[in-house]
């Protein structure tokens, strides 16, 4: 909530006025200090026609949980063979090289963590909650898969987050390139998207993480969340 300040400054002498605008001059009220009022008059209504947009707060919220629920459910679904409901011994044996400890353990919560966070973030369930072992995802993502290739998750020559690894990557690239256009069918092969070198850098797994961390604090938002509707049954404030 915050302070109207033009209906205040209507109401005010011009000494305050000038006092409110740090002025401190003594002089008679001019012409700037009338200026003043009316720009914070006119910050003070556009202040008021941005928050009329929070009778729509909830669609952050649900915007974030509709964008990271198929992320999730395609990592959880391919860790676990859901014949055996267990991990898939690739997944096992991908955790075990990552240094991982109890690899089989992990995989299976992972796994399971993932699949089922997608389910309760489409319906908004648990929200809060669910949000905390997602970020432990992600934080061992960061920390075990991705930390070493630094943060570009596709191989970029140039720039802030460009890397000796990166600009290895892009010339290996062009490279490529040069071979297919002399020895395959190149604008077959790019009719679909354009030819690039996965870096595996931390850029997803810290935006995922990110967002996570806003639906911890915010949740799932109101009207299209179970969570808002239990607590609405459930909760007294």
């Amino acid at each position: 909530m915050y302070v109207k300040y033009a209906e205040v400054v209507n109401e005010m002498s011009p000494e305050a006025v000038r006092a409110s605008a740090g002025s401190g001059s003594s002089g008679p009220f001019t012409p700037a200090t009338g200026a003043i009022a009316a720009v914070v008059r006119t910050l003070n209504t556009a202040q008021d026609l941005l928050g009329k947009i929070r009778a729509v707060d909830f669609l952050g919220p649900l915007a974030l949980r509709i964008y990271l629920a198929p992320v999730f459910w395609m990592a959880g679904v391919n860790k676990i063979d859901f014949g055996t409901l267990l991990p898939y011994a690739s997944t096992v044996s991908w955790f075990e090289s990552l240094g991982i400890p109890l690899p089989a353990f992990n995989a299976f919560l992972a796994g399971w963590t993932e699949t089922l966070g997608a389910i309760l973030l489409i319906l908004g369930l648990a929200t809060r909650w669910i949000s905390i072992p997602l970020i432990g995802t992600m934080m061992v993502a960061i920390t075990a898969v991705h930390w070493e290739n630094g943060w570009l998750a596709i191989s970029a020559g140039d720039g802030f987050f460009a890397t000796e690894r990166t600009m290895g990557a892009i010339e290996r690239l062009s490279r490529a390139k040069e071979i297919l256009r002399e020895h395959g069918d190149y604008p077959w092969l790019t009719e679909n998207g354009s030819l690039v070198m996965l870096n595996n850098g931390i850029e997803f797994a810290a935006t995922y993480l990110i967002m996570l961390l806003v639906l911890l604090f915010a949740g799932g938002g109101r009207y299209l969340s179970l969570d808002y509707w239990i607590a609405r049954k459930f909760r007294n404030n």
